[in-house]
C-alpha cells in the first residue's frame, strides 16, 4: 500500500510516498517558494535520482499538483496512475484538546482544525489549505491528519496548566500544548528497540534540535511534559525564537520601545534565538565557524543555547525520578557532536558519560553515543516523522475498512 504523506508550510510543500508494508520511501520532494518568484522543486525519485527544477507554484494547490505530476514522471517518478495512492497523511500542526491520537478527516474534522487557527495562524491554515487542495486533485482518496500536539496529550493537569488565573484555560484553553510530536514518539520507539528493552518500561529523554527545537520527557511510553507550550515560542533557545523569557520583558520592551503587538511578536519568533544573539545566523553551522575563529559573540550565543538544554535534561530527570536514555535528533541533533558533548558536560552526576569518538564520528546515522561505563544510555538517531505519520494514516483507514 501507497501512502502520499503531505507536510503543507506557510510557502512549501514537502512530500514523500511511502510504501508501507516495507515501510520505505519510494519517493520525496519539496516544492519551495510558493506564490513566490523563482519557486523551486526538489525531487529524490528511485534510485536516490535527484530533479530540481523551476516550477510556477502559485499556491498549494499548484505545489502538489507539480508533486503529484512529478511522482507520475517516467524516470523520476514513483507510481504510473493517481490510483495507486490508497491513503494521503497530513502533518496537522495544532490539534489542541480535542485530538489526543491520529483521525480520518471529515468535515467536522476540517472544522475543528479551523477551530486551532487563533492556537497556530502561521501553520494551521496552511495544513488546511493542504487538506482541501487534495480533496480536489485526488477525489475520494481517504485522508488522515496526524497532529504534532497529540503526543503530548498524555501530560498530566500539573504539567500543562499555567499559573495564570484557572478561568483563562476554561475560557481560551491556555495550557502546555506542545509540539513536535511525531518525532518524539518516533526517536522513543527506536531507542528502546536499539537497547532491546520495552518502551513501557524505560524513562527517556528526547531532544529534537533544530530550527525549532524541543525536549520531551518520555515515561513508560507517553508523554509527561515537554519544553514548547502554548505555542512553539516557549522553551529551549531556537533558531529564531527567543524560548523562555519573563513574561515581563514583553511589556517592559513594548513601553520603552514603543513596538505594537505584531511588532513584538515578530521580535520575539523570527529576530531571537540564535539569530539574534549571534547577529551572525540562525544556522548554527555558521555560528559555529565563526567561533572557530575566535568570535567572542557566537562562543557566548553556543553557551547559552546548550546550557538551556542542559537544565532541561536535569530537570526532566528530576521529574521522572531518573533516566535510562537520552537521544538527540533534527538537523542539528543529529549532526553536530560538538553541541551533543556539551549539552551533557556536567551531567556526569546523573550517569551521563559521552565518548567522544564514538560522538564525533557519529553524523546524519543511527548510533549510540555513550560510554561503556556510562549508567544511562545517549544516542544520535535521524528522525522519521513522515513514517510516523504514514504508519497513523494505515492504522486509520484499516479501522474504517473493518
Amino acid at each position: 500500500m501507497k501512502i502520499l504523506v503531505l507536510n503543507c508550510g506557510s510557502s512549501s510543500v514537502k512530500y514523500e510516498l511511502i510504501e508501507i508494508e516495507k515501510e520505505s520511501a519510494l519517493a520525496k520532494g519539496i516544492v519551495e517558494r510558493i506564490g513566490m518568484s523563482g519557486a523551486l522543486l526538489t525531487h529524490i525519485g528511485p534510485e536516490k535520482k535527484v530533479l530540481k527544477s523551476a516550477v510556477e507554484a502559485l499556491d498549494h494547490r499548484e505545489a502538489i499538483r507539480i508533486a503529484l505530476d512529478t511522482l507520475l514522471h517516467p524516470e523520476m517518478g514513483a507510481i504510473k496512475d493517481k490510483k495507486e495512492i490508497a491513503a494521503i497523511g497530513h502533518r496537522v500542526v495544532h490539534g489542541g484538546e480535542k485530538f489526543a491520537a491520529s483521525v480520518l478527516i471529515t468535515e467536522e474534522v476540517k472544522e475543528d482544525i479551523r477551530d486551532c487557527i487563533e492556537l497556530a495562524p502561521l501553520h494551521n491554515p496552511h495544513n488546511l489549505r493542504g487538506i482541501m487542495a487534495c480533496e480536489e486533485l485526488l477525489p475520494g482518496v481517504p485522508q488522515v491528519a496526524v497532529f504534532d500536539t497529540a503526543f503530548h496529550q498524555t501530560m498530566p493537569r500539573h504539567a500543562y496548566i499555567y499559573g495564570l488565573p484557572y478561568m483563562q484555560y476554561r475560557k481560551y484553553g491556555i495550557r502546555r500544548y506542545g509540539f513536535h510530536g511525531t518525532s518524539h514518539l518516533y526517536v522513543s520507539q527506536r531507542v528502546a528497540h536499539l537497547m532491546g528493552r520495552p518502551l513501557v518500561d524505560l524513562k527517556v529523554i528526547t531532544c529534537h534540535l533544530g530550527n525549532g527545537a524541543s525536549i520531551a520527557a518520555i515515561k513508560g511510553g507517553v508523554s509527561i511534559d515537554t519544553s514548547m507550550g502554548f505555542t512553539p515560542l516557549e522553551g529551549l533557545v531556537m533558531g529564531t525564537r527567543c524560548g523562555d523569557i519573563d513574561p515581563a520583558i514583553v511589556l517592559y520592551i513594548m513601553t520603552n520601545e514603543g513596538l505594537s503587538v505584531n511588532e513584538v511578536n515578530t521580535m520575539l519568533n523570527f529576530h531571537s534565538g540564535l539569530q539574534g544573539l549571534s547577529g551572525i545566523s540562525s544556522d548554527m553551522h555558521d555560528i559555529l565557524e565563526e567561533e572557530k575563529k575566535g568570535d567572542e559573540q557566537a562562543r557566548l550565543t553556543i553557551e547559552i543555547f546548550t546550557y538551556r538544554i542542559k537544565k532541561y535534561i536535569a530537570s526532566y530527570a528530576g521529574v521522572m525520578g531518573g533516566v535510562d536514555a537520552i537521544v538527540f535528533t533534527a538537523g542539528i541533533g543529529e549532526n553536530v557532536p560538538k553541541i551533543r558533548a556539551l549539552s551533557c558536560a556536567g551531567l556526569e552526576f546523573l550517569g551521563v558519560i559521552i565518548d567522544k569518538e564514538k560522538n564525533e564520528k557519529t553524523i546524519k546515522r543511527e548510533g549510540e553515543i555513550s560510554a561503556p561505563n556510562s549508567k544511562v544510555k545517549v544516542y544520535c538517531i535521524p528522525t522519521n516523522e513522515e513514517l510516523v505519520i504514514a504508519r497513523d494514516t494505515y492504522n486509520v483507514i484499516s479501522k474504517r475498512k473493518k
